[in-house]
């Protein structure tokens, strides 16, 4: 199962171009990383001071290994400084592809 990873930002506008290019060394940096999928980084067309960096994983495992990686943490931490404190990472339950939609069981224990 897939994790996808959803991190927001609120980043005024002074900052957009200097949040933008650390955004970007944080993703090559997080893209490097073995079971990461793809990523993004967008903003708002509504509210251009909040963006996005989105990333997806083969697994939360994958993504746990690629954040402890000296490189994503030396080239992310600048960008976390505008990051918004909620939920991020999200386990992937339906998926559609060219072959239609997909279901997936949780990982999440029954007790949760």
């Amino acid at each position: 199962m897939s994790l996808v990873v959803v991190t927001r930002y609120v980043v005024p506008e002074a900052e957009a171009t200097t949040f933008r290019e650390r955004a970007r060394e944080a993703l090559d940096a997080l893209q490097a990383q073995r079971g990461c999928r793809r990523g993004h980084v967008g903003r708002s067309m509504d509210e251009p001071e909040r963006w996005l960096l989105q990333t997806e994983w083969d697994s939360a495992g994958a993504y746990r290994r690629g954040l402890s990686s000296y490189d994503v943490k030396m080239r992310a931490v600048p960008v976390m400084y505008h990051a918004l404190d909620e939920p991020s990472a999200y386990e992937v339950l339906v998926e559609g592809g060219p072959d239609g939609l997909a279901d997936f069981d949780s990982d999440r224990s029954p007790s949760r």
